[in-house]
């Protein structure tokens, strides 16, 4: 099936939409949040002193985005319907500057001839056309107003990726004019990118911009975000959450994104920053957690060990004129020893209150060198598939970006530390050159080398787990059932079985409000009268998606950018409340998945190039969300890095990347925060599905994370045999990976019923045990008790 094929078979099941229902709730108190989430989300990248901007500045705006502004991108984790929306002229009206009229009511007509159709799934529109301006016309502008404002617009959305075409990743000609003419003309512009994900900025080292705000999608309050940022009413404290080259080309993943039946992840660890530090700093225009304040801010740090516990005590002033917020990162330097290693790695952030000119903040950061281990999948330390500390000095890093760190301390290890010893899980099973870190004459230098092949057959993991498995002995009761869990799954027949690990059917459940994603649990009427309640799942994660008025977020690069957690944390509070109000039990959101490539098609949704930051989002996003009693869905699991083919793409990657890079990041989200559930990823890993995948959702979730939540599907699977056990197959392979629900579980988007692969296999000697359906069934009580009990 070819993505083609894919958006076919989605556009008219995941664009359920039949009207909007209910009332244009008006969440105050949601609403002051995500005003401040946008707010501090806007990366100022360069500022000459015209910003902020004084009262009563004429301003002319410029671009189609002023008012056509892309909030949030498109696709499951876009389409909101929110109570209002806030562009950018309307946040400026509300603000003590003058607008130039008579532009914007020519963008206003402009626009009105010029709608732009947003409804076709996969054909959204990435930009939008720009109206020509004559030179007159920028004169009478430059005549009435003393700073220009000029917006640019992207969008991105599911099942297709960004492109190196105009329009996309590249400005058209149109906007090139339109640039070209502004700024010959104006002394002062302004120039903002509204964008989900990163794109070309080269172009603007041609230009004489006097400010460059990358405002990313904010989501309803966008524009009154834009509006508090350029008059001063917020300081920027936003910082980068992904590196931006110079060129395109200059990204290590640039020749292996985009393909179709696989992709080499050929840069292996060196992703986003941790490739440019290492070996091309020269080709970076904007470095990872870099971003301006209208302030500055002087820090003092002092560094201890104690044991193998790092102390990194600093304190913060602000030494400027205006009250701001600091972000503080602490990156940590390895010795290079056998396996080589990038030369900065983020370890921690934090970021401080809001300081007044002369307050000063005391922030202590501690950890475990343990935290600074790599892993050896090849052997090359005398310790194969083991986290290490290798011998030599690890330097640390106290700053705001990366282009300004101070170093504050060093520790020293004599010998090679062997932190972890584990099983090699998912290595690839086909051949190629991955990226490596030489040194040569005291520099670093690029080489590359064949990645370590799977020579552990799964098949040995899953026997000697299926030995250790007994049938369910929980005697908690469920719910108000009278039963105690292991009484209600022992008294449920095979037909019984295979309805609950499914949902429902299609998505749109009538047992749930109007355009949700899908229902769990009690899928029968005879599951329902044994007191297992229907439990209902909606798509995330820009807002609650459906058929009623709901909060529309920033996007999740918007989230990233603000690397300030708590805040985080309450907008997550607040969406479980909003959650419950609508109807809902479940949230599948936030997305997590590594910002590899810059033109991955959802990378609005996702974090960041970074696994720590990104697993510190999603941790605080998740902890916020479920202090409601309402379930979390971090996805997808995992190396969902493109959405070409996305059903059936095989992600190539190392051992050592997949647990450093790829997994990291969901790591530390279910440690910190245990989701109640996870969802898998549509691609395949170095060969196997994730909906299949024993050692993703086995071995390294449960077993060495401790997941204790339910796995669900992404919506719909491929069908499979289990190339190991003759008789599994689709949903008894899925049953045997501990993947315990398929979602939204028909066999197609139009129908209910699923095939009986369950049924056969658990009828068959030499098929799927009783107990490890039973210990699924288990998983989804769990979850649906967490949530209802």
């Amino acid at each position: 099936m070819t993505n083609t094929d894919n958006v076919s078979e989605l556009v008219q099941h995941i664009n359920i939409k039949d009207g909007i229902l209910g009332t244009k709730t008006i969440r105050p108190k949601m609403s002051q949040l995500l005003r401040q989430v946008a707010a501090e989300s806007i990366v100022l990248l360069e500022n000459d002193g015209v910003l902020p901007l004084q009262e009563n500045t004429r301003l002319s705006v410029f671009g189609r985005s002023q008012l056509d502004y892309f909030y949030v991108g498109y696709g499951s984790g876009g389409e909101v319907n929110p109570p209002y929306l806030v562009n950018v002229v309307e946040g400026l009206k509300e603000k003590s500057v003058k607008l130039y009229e008579p532009l914007i009511e020519a963008y206003q007509e402009f626009s009105a001839n010029h709608v732009t159709e947003d409804h076709v799934w996969g054909h959204w529109p990435r930009f939008l056309e720009e109206m020509v301006l004559s030179d007159e016309d920028i004169a009478q502008a430059r005549n009435q107003s003393e700073v220009a404002i000029l917006v640019i617009g992207r969008a991105a959305g599911e099942d297709r990726e960004n492109v190196l075409e105009a329009g996309s990743y590249y400005l058209t000609q149109k906007e090139e004019k339109l640039i070209e003419k502004v700024t010959s003309q104006f002394e002062k512009v302004i120039l903002i990118i509204n964008s989900g994900n990163v794109i070309d900025l080269s172009w603007t080292l041609r230009y004489s911009f006097s400010a460059i705000l990358l405002a990313w999608q904010g989501g309803m309050e966008s524009g009154n975000a834009i509006a508090d940022i350029l008059v001063g009413d917020m300081t920027p404290s936003a910082k980068l959450p992904d590196t931006i080259a110079i060129n395109y080309e200059d990204y290590p993943s640039a020749n292996q994104f985009g393909l179709e039946e696989y992709v080499e992840y050929v840069e292996d660890i060196y992703v986003g920053y941790r490739y440019f530090e290492t070996f091309h700093p020269e080709k970076v225009l904007y470095p990872f957690g870099y971003g301006l304040s209208y302030t500055e801010f002087e820090h003092e740090s002092e560094y201890r060990m104690d044991g193998n516990h790092i102390h990194i005590h600093t304190k913060v002033t602000n030494i400027g004129d205006i009250a701001g917020k600091e972000v503080l990162q602490v990156y940590y330097q390895p010795p290079q020893g056998h396996l080589g290693k990038p030369s900065r790695n983020l370890i921690r952030f934090d970021k401080t209150d809001l300081l007044k000119p002369n307050d000063s903040q005391e922030i202590d950061f501690i950890f475990n060198l343990k935290e600074l281990v790599s892993y050896d999948d090849s052997g090359i330390t005398g310790h194969p598939f083991s986290y290490v500390l290798e011998a030599g000095d690890y330097r640390f890093f106290v700053g705001d970006s990366l282009s300004n760190l101070q170093e504050v301390g060093f520790a020293n290890l004599d010998d090679l530390v062997v932190v972890e010893k584990l099983n090699q899980i998912s290595a690839p099973v086909q051949s190629f050159d991955r990226l490596v870190a030489d040194t040569k004459d005291g520099k670093l230098v690029k080489s590359y080398k064949a990645v370590t092949l799977q020579h552990i057959p799964v098949k040995d993991r899953i026997e000697r787990h299926l030995d250790t498995i007994e049938e369910v002995d929980d005697q908690r009761p469920f719910l108000n059932t009278e039963k105690t869990m292991s009484e209600l799954i022992q008294s449920l027949s095979n037909q019984e079985l295979d309805a609950i690990t499914r949902g429902e059917g299609p998505m749109n459940s009538p047992h749930g409000p109007k355009g949700n994603a899908g229902m769990l649990g009690g899928t029968v009427e005879s599951l329902r009268e044994k007191g297992i309640p229907p439990f209902i799942t909606t798509d995330g994660p820009a807002g609650i998606r459906l058929n009623y008025y709901a909060s529309l977020l920033p996007c999740g690069t918007a989230f990233a950018s603000t690397w300030n957690l708590d805040l985080i944390k309450h907008v997550g509070e607040e969406f479980g409340i909003e959650l419950i109000d609508l109807g809902s039990d479940m949230i599948l959101a936030p997305g997590m998945n590594i910002h590899r490539n810059p033109l991955g098609g959802r990378n609005f949704e996702y974090y960041s190039e970074d696994p720590y930051l990104t697993g510190k989002m999603a941790a605080s996003y998740v902890q916020g969300i479920q202090a409601n009693n309402i379930s979390a869905c971090p996805k997808h699991f995992a190396c969902n890095n493109q959405e070409t083919n996305r059903n059936y793409n095989d992600s190539r990657v190392s051992e050592r990347a997949f647990r450093e890079i790829y997994l990291k990041g969901f790591e530390i989200c279910v440690k910190e925060s245990q989701p109640y559930a996870i969802m898998t990823s549509y691609n395949k890993i170095n060969g196997i599905w994730a909906h299949y995948h024993y050692d993703l959702a086995t071995t390294i979730l449960r077993e060495e994370w401790g997941f204790q939540g339910c796995v669900v599907s992404d919506w719909w699977m491929r069908n499979s045999q289990d190339p190991n056990f003759e008789h599994l197959h689709n949903n008894a392979y899925r049953i045997r990976a501990q993947v315990d629900i398929l979602m939204p579980g028909g066999l197609n988007p139009l129908t209910k019923e699923n095939d009986t692969s369950l049924i056969e296999s658990l009828e068959h000697p030499e098929g799927i045990t009783l107990a490890e359906v039973q210990h699924s069934v288990l998983n989804i009580l769990n979850l649906i008790q967490k949530v209802k009990g």
